[in-house]
C-alpha cells in the first residue's frame, strides 16, 4: 500500500451520512438532479459549472467528485484541467465560458454593485434560452445546496460513495 492509500484508509468524515441522517435529503438531491438533467443545459456545462464551484470554495471533495463527473460526461481532459483558469484556456464555448462567468459571480464575493451585473445577464442570455437559463440557475443552485454539506461534513474524496462518509465509530 503506498503513502496515499495509508492516509485514505484513515481518514474520516465529521459526521455520517447526512441521507441517513436526515433522509428527506433524499427527496431533495433527486429533484434536484432531475433539474439539471433536463436537457436544456448540455450535461457537460453543468459538470463544469459544479467543477468549477468546487474550486471556487476551495473543497478537494467536491472538485475530486466533479471532475470524476465532467470525465462521466464525456469532457476532454484537457477541458477538465483548464476550468480553473477558463479565462484565458482555449478549449471552452462562448456558451460555457458564459456559465463559468456566471457561476464565478454567483459565488465570488464582488465589491460593489450587482454580483450578476446586466451585462453578464445578457452575454449568458445570448447562449441560453430562458428554460435553459433557469436551469443553469439551477445548476449552481444544486451545488450550492451541497456546499454545506461538503464543507461542514468534510466527506472523504476520491472514495466511493459508501465510503465517503466514514467517521471515527464507523465499523
Amino acid at each position: 500500500m503506498n503513502t496515499l492509500t495509508n492516509s485514505l484508509d484513515t481518514l474520516t468524515s465529521r459526521f455520517s451520512d447526512p441521507q441517513q441522517l436526515v433522509p428527506e435529503l433524499g427527496d431533495v438531491s433527486t429533484a434536484l438532479f432531475k433539474i439539471t438533467g433536463n436537457g436544456a443545459v448540455p450535461r457537460s456545462t453543468v459538470t463544469l459549472v459544479h467543477l468549477r464551484a468546487g474550486q471556487l470554495v476551495e473543497n478537494t471533495y467536491l472538485t475530486v467528485m466533479h471532475t470524476a463527473n465532467a470525465r462521466r460526461a464525456g469532457v476532454p481532459e484537457e477541458k477538465i484541467a483548464a476550468v480553473a483558469s477558463w479565462k484565458d484556456a482555449p478549449y471552452f464555448t462562448p456558451a460555457e465560458r458564459a456559465a463559468l462567468e456566471l457561476v464565478e459571480a454567483v459565488l465570488t464575493p464582488g465589491g460593489h454593485g450587482e454580483r450578476v451585473p446586466n451585462g453578464l445577464y445578457a452575454r449568458v442570455a445570448e447562449h441560453y434560452d430562458d428554460r435553459a437559463l433557469a436551469t443553469l440557475a439551477m445548476a449552481i443552485g444544486q451545488v450550492n445546496f451541497f456546499i454545506p454539506l461538503a464543507l461542514i461534513g468534510k466527506p472523504l474524496p476520491g472514495v466511493s460513495m459508501a465510503e465517503q462518509w466514514r467517521t471515527a465509530t464507523t465499523d
